[in-house]
């Protein structure tokens, strides 16, 4: 996942390296989210007729070359075209591992678990933008990625030891029927709409903060370096810690509690994160951001992989395309935002989105989804 991630602190130095205006330097971050949409519909699925481990393999050793394309890229159409392709390999290596280990898990703990892995997905991709800044600063932006194609041929070296095999749940379905009960599941699964939905507005709201967040940093009266910026990313670590606790209280049927709790962080924060220049309160703003983001995050999957245990890799695909376009449209969004008016448009656009993913699950989600959430 951090594959997905490395850029969002590298913007400035990427778009100075190849001549990209400000206005479209979240196209990067755009392509990426593309390459994501492309995996969901057409890879992640593959998950529910095929064998998850060999799947996972064979994703990893597309991945390596990938990443070196990204390292190499002279022209920015060139990397528009690589980065995507690192969105769709570095997707479905995510989506797959929690289809893997929610397949593995009893149904009483499957919201434990998927909790679980999503606060190492989580940990790995806010350790992704120090990270990055930290490599970035020692061998510019292009041994980032060069780095990670390093860390991918290991992990290509453990995973191929230890991941099971896994039965998919219909060896007799045909590819082109996968993909269109993907629009069954869409039309008849309440609670993937719904759900769908909020986590589209959620990750638009996070989009348009992580995306922006290194553009005034870096320049006056700032000037962080790369390092710096990164750092930042450490600050919202506690999302882990709440995607563990969200995932096992929605095994006790306390989603929608933890819902709102979530939604009305996602909107407070960004009067903190608006204080940009007040550092400890533009710290306790992105505290707030990562904790409601991922809070959702991991009752929306619980929910969603409770209502169709037979059909997890497609729910999730489907749950995740909802993710992709929120987090493309916050990317380019707020660098666009950013252009005209500054950090203040930034701010008041994220709380907008913020407001209305209150409002949607207020006046709709609640009643759709209280039969999944136990009550």
């Amino acid at each position: 996942m951090a594959n997905v991630y490395y850029a969002q602190p590298l913007l400035n130095a990427i778009s100075q390296d190849l001549d990209i205006g400000p206005a479209l330097a979240g196209g990067v971050i755009s392509a990426t989210q593309l390459g994501c949409a492309l995996a969901l519909c057409f890879i992640v699925p593959l998950g529910d007729m095929l064998d998850r481990a060999r799947l996972l393999r064979l994703q990893l050793c597309l991945l390596l070359p990938t990443l070196v394309a990204v390292a190499l890229a002279k022209s920015a159409p060139g990397l528009l075209i690589a980065m995507a392709a690192v969105g769709l390999l570095g997707t479905a290596m995510t989506q797959g591992l929690i289809g893997y280990s929610a397949a593995m898990a009893s149904p009483e703990e499957r919201g434990r678990i998927v909790g679980a892995v999503q606060g190492g997905v989580v940990i790995g991709l806010l350790l992704a933008r120090s990270v990055a800044g930290v490599v970035s600063d020692l061998g510019g932006w292009r041994a980032v990625y060069l780095a990670s194609a390093g860390a991918t041929l290991l992990m290509l070296a453990l995973l191929s030891r230890l991941l099971r095999p896994l039965a998919p749940v219909d060896r007799g379905m045909r590819y082109r029927q996968l993909l269109l009960s993907m629009l069954v599941l869409l039309r008849d699964e309440p609670v993937l709409r719904s759900r769908g939905m909020l986590g589209l507005l959620m990750f638009a709201a996070l989009g348009v903060f992580w995306s922006a967040m290194a553009l005034p940093l870096s320049g006056p009266p700032f000037a962080y370096s790369q390092t710096e910026i990164g750092a930042f990313g450490l600050v919202g670590m506690a999302g882990a810690l709440a995607a563990a606790r969200a995932g096992h209280l929605t095994d006790q049927g306390k989603g929608q509690r933890v819902t709102l709790a979530a939604l009305l962080c996602l909107l407070l924060c960004w009067a903190m994160l608006a204080g940009i220049g007040r550092m400890g309160v533009f710290i306790a703003g992105i505290v707030l951001l990562d904790l409601g983001g991922q809070a959702i995050h991991v009752v929306n999957q619980g929910m969603i992989l409770t209502s169709r245990p037979d059909a997890q890799s497609r729910l999730l695909a489907c749950y995740m395309l909802f993710y992709s376009v929120g987090s493309g449209i916050g990317a380019i969004s707020s660098t666009m935002v950013y252009a005209r008016v500054g950090w203040n448009g930034v701010c008041w656009l994220g709380a907008a989105i913020s407001g209305s993913a209150l409002l949607f699950w207020w006046r709709g989600a609640p009643r759709r989804g209280m039969r999944a959430d136990g009550g």
